[in-house]
């Protein structure tokens, strides 16, 4: 399965009143696993950038005056999100940017060109109700550090939204999982092989490591003021009918 973790930054808030996309980042992921062929683009908005915008991601117009405009840039998206399953945080916000670019280019709207969306904010929100669901906030709450981020990036949260996507729905915390699955595959193979032929050896306890234990639970007893658990005996349970050999 090929998937596209996306993200934008933009002017402002509203693609309707001529705000317009800045930066957009993207990470694929085939069958889980990252790929490494990242898209990204700074883009010229042809218009300035308010200061409320530019406190949040840090990007400037003067930044932006020689970075491509998105009629340069738009068929190479169009392409690489070709029938991919979107992952965006807020979906409704990133596409409803991305159309409206499309839609000025004499493009069918951008979601029209790739498959099916995943809006982690409303996965999110399902699975975490009443609660924060910011991209940081995941982040902390699932284990994926964010310790790096200071502003706002397309490409940088695009990454750190498929580490949350792939905690979210696997509960695992990294995209480092080859190991993991290569582990599996093995313990897979040994539990196929045939061991009753082996003599497994019994190793005892030396009289020295028997003391050394025993020394660690008397310590351990009366750290805890001789209330271990192990020192509690437990009344036997017999079934109605049955005797105790």
């Amino acid at each position: 399965m090929r998937q596209i973790v996306l993200d934008t930054e933009t002017t402002g808030l509203n693609p309707a009143t001529g705000d317009r996309l800045i930066e957009i980042g993207c990470v694929e992921l085939v069958n889980r696993r990252l790929t490494g062929r990242h898209l990204h683009f700074y883009i010229n908005p042809e218009r300035d950038v308010p200061e409320e915008a530019v406190a949040i991601h840090g990007i400037t117009a003067a930044f932006l005056a020689d970075k491509p405009k998105f009629a340069e840039v738009v068929h190479e998206i169009r392409d690489y999100v070709q029938d991919a399953e979107l992952i965006i945080h807020n979906a409704a916000f990133d596409l409803g940017f991305l159309d409206m670019e499309f839609q000025r280019h004499g493009l069918p709207p951008f979601r029209s060109h790739a498959g099916n969306v995943i809006d982690t904010l409303r996965e999110a929100r399902n699975m975490f109700p009443g609660k924060r669901n910011s991209l940081d906030a995941l982040c902390d709450r699932l284990g994926v550090s964010n310790g790096h981020r200071t502003l706002h990036g397309a490409l940088l949260d695009a990454e750190l939204l498929a580490e949350v996507y792939l905690a979210m729905t696997r509960g695992q915390n990294s995209l480092v999982i080859d190991a993991m699955d290569t582990g599996a595959a093995q313990g897979e193979a040994r539990a196929t092989a045939d061991l009753s032929a082996l003599t497994l050896p019994v190793l005892l306890a030396t009289e020295a490591e028997v003391s050394a234990h025993a020394g660690v639970l008397k310590e351990l007893d009366k750290a805890s003021g001789g209330k271990t658990v192990w020192k509690i005996e437990v009344p036997m349970q017999v079934p109605p009918g049955a005797t105790v050999q």
